[in-house]
């Protein structure tokens, strides 16, 4: 009866240790966004975990937020992520329609940034010029907007 309950024991922990190494650490991503043009608007960010829509369907973000502007910055949280990659998308939505504005051949009229300051060639960025390691714990992650 003793070594049956020491398998149960070993087992027990066995299994907690399994399942624990197994659960990602997770943690809030702190996007700031400097170099706006004004503080007008609002802040759109939208953070991405494929390149499904990045950057331009924002239905296809894993989470968006809007964000307050104050002294030509703004500071956008998003809900606690599990460690792996993403790619931040943000936009300065400066009449605060809730929508980027375009222009001829949908070239942006306002300000926009994503993440590791990619810059897409004839249109917007790749997921994968954009694309990070989040390590699943408190992380700010600082992007300069320019218009």
């Amino acid at each position: 009866m003793r070594s049956l309950s020491a398998i149960v024991v070993a087992v027990t922990l066995l299994t907690a240790a399994t399942s624990t190494a197994e659960t990602p650490p997770i943690g809030i991503l702190m996007v700031r966004v400097s170099q706006l043009r004004s503080s007008d608007g609002q802040v759109g960010c939208m953070i991405y975990n494929s390149a499904r829509g990045f950057p331009t369907d924002p239905s296809a973000a894993l989470q968006r937020r809007w964000c307050a502007i104050v002294s030509g910055a703004s500071a956008c949280a998003f809900d606690p992520l599990p460690a792996g990659t993403y790619a931040v998308a943000c936009f300065h939505d400066e009449n605060k329609n809730g929508k980027l504005d375009t222009g001829l051949f949908g070239i942006p009229k306002e300000g926009t940034v994503a993440s590791n300051h990619a810059r897409g060639f004839m249109g917007p960025p790749s997921f994968d010029k954009a694309k990070f390691y989040f390590p699943g714990v408190a992380s700010e992650l600082h992007l300069r907007m320019g218009s």
